[in-house]
């Protein structure tokens, strides 16, 4: 009976995979009918970028989203490029396994954290989410469909795909490692007034690898939490987050905290960290109405797409005789040794709380992508903000980002591309490698179908 079973689940995956290849063909066939630039097609997206109107033909990849083989002996999984993560965690934790980072909302998917640089409360010690990833099967601008891996022809796009946001190619497949999980996390919660013994006390959880998870929540000075999170096989008992209670003003209130597993890694997805105040969604009352299935940040964004689509906020600002805001919404990291000189600066010059704080450093023998290098030996600490603050009377519309973009690079650091950037040709080339980018474009998309990254991320194209 076992042998049979065993015959029946490899049935399946040999279908799910002749299933995947007919799916990449007709996309092929579909890029080799289509003329000029192309774009992506999708319904979901998790960038904060605002893109000039196009009549740009997309790609329609709406239906890659198979979970394609979970391997629990070999802990791998092959997983179609639009698999979300809330997907693809459901399909691993039955096996008690997890993806090495899981980024923090539930709707990003598996291709757009590759190319994008996903991270979380793991990447002290697995790095970002491309570092986990053993092979990319990808749709190239020139109409190739090639299987790139560390060690064969393609390694070079292998190693460049990471932060090239879909302007080098498409990710139909990838096969990913898993690492073992327990059935619960937790918690600690710590308080530090001071911010060099803050950071310092991040360093050393992350050497000292005592926890599993590690991430901070910084409330204003003199109220920085560092949050230590620990598989465990029981808990006293656990912690709900996923409707009526709101996780991160639990950090404030509760010094020790269990979690499922599954709980512990969408915690922040329910009030998209903590920017679902911003939609009044915070108070009892409505949190009981809208239930669980709203309560969700794919339902965030779809509220902030239609406000940037008809400048709903801006409007309200106006009639209530208030000065615009700036949007900022931002993810940089910075050497460790330079984390309390940023967020000095940070306070000073942006009126933003809470932050988001995640260590992140290279995994040993990771991939370090040449358009986003890391120093292997450093960690780094990346900063999370995300609002709008109000614009004083001749200030130009993006001058909080423009401070942002001059002090991250003054202290050695980097942003993430996935929202506005503002860098001039010159610099965004030197900060992101254009010449490692512009030999992986002349090799793959010779023809420039897909967009380049400057056009991508700083033009709005």
């Amino acid at each position: 009976m076992a042998s049979s079973d065993s015959g029946i689940r490899e049935t399946a995956r040999l279908v799910r995979f002749a299933e995947h290849e007919a799916r990449a063909e007709t996309l092929r066939a579909q890029l080799a009918d289509l003329r000029g630039t192309i774009r992506l097609a999708k319904r979901t997206s998790n960038l904060f970028r605002a893109r000039k109107a196009t009549s740009t033909p997309g790609l329609d990849v709406s239906g890659f989203t198979h979970v394609l083989d979970v391997d629990p002996l070999a802990r791998t999984a092959d997983v179609e490029g639009m698999v979300t993560y809330e997907q693809l965690v459901d399909a691993t934790l039955p096996h008690g396994l997890m993806p090495l980072v899981v980024p923090q909302l539930k709707t990003i998917t598996l291709g757009g954290a590759v190319t994008g640089l996903g991270i979380e409360s793991s990447s002290f010690r697995n790095g970002l989410v491309h570092e986990s990833v053993l092979e990319m099967e990808l749709l190239t601008g020139d109409g190739r469909i090639v299987v790139a891996r560390p060690d064969n022809e393609h390694s070079d796009l292998f190693h460049g795909f990471p932060n090239s946001y879909g302007t080098l190619g498409y990710a139909l497949r990838l096969k990913i490692e898993l690492e073992p999980v327990k059935p619960y996390v937790r918690l600690d919660h710590v308080r530090y007034e001071d911010t060099e013994e803050y950071f310092a006390a991040l360093g050393e959880a992350c050497r000292s690898g005592s926890a599993d998870f590690v991430d901070g929540t910084v409330f204003g000075p003199g109220e920085q939490y560092l949050t230590l999170g620990t598989f465990t096989t029981s808990a006293p008992a656990t912690s709900d987050y996923t409707w009526l209670d709101i996780y991160y003003k639990s950090i404030r209130s509760r010094e020790t905290d269990h979690l499922s597993v599954r709980d512990y890694l969408w915690r922040w997805d329910t009030d998209w960290f903590w920017c679902s105040r911003a939609f009044g969604v915070q108070h009892r009352l409505p949190r009981l109405l809208l239930g669980r299935r709203l309560l969700r940040s794919s339902v965030y964004w779809k509220a902030v797409a239609l406000d940037r689509r008809f400048g709903i906020a801006a409007k309200l600002l106006k009639l209530r005789g208030l000065p615009p805001e700036e949007t900022i919404v931002q993810d940089i990291e910075v050497p460790l040794s330079r984390a309390t000189e940023f967020l000095d600066f940070f306070r000073r010059e942006i009126p933003i709380s809470p932050v988001w704080i995640c260590p992140l450093k290279q995994r040993p023998g990771g991939v370090n992508s040449p358009l986003y290098e890391m120093d292997p030996e450093t960690l780094y600490v990346n900063f999370g903000f995300w609002s709008a603050v109000p614009l004083d009377p001749g200030e130009a519309p993006d001058t909080h980002n423009r401070l942002i973009e001059a002090e991250v690079s003054r202290l050695g650091g980097r942003k993430s591309l996935y929202s506005d950037s503002f860098y001039a040709e010159e610099e965004f080339w030197r900060l992101y490698n254009g010449d490692a980018y512009r030999k992986l474009k002349t090799d793959y998309d010779p023809d420039g179908r897909l967009l380049d990254l400057y056009a991508k991320c700083v033009r709005r194209r």
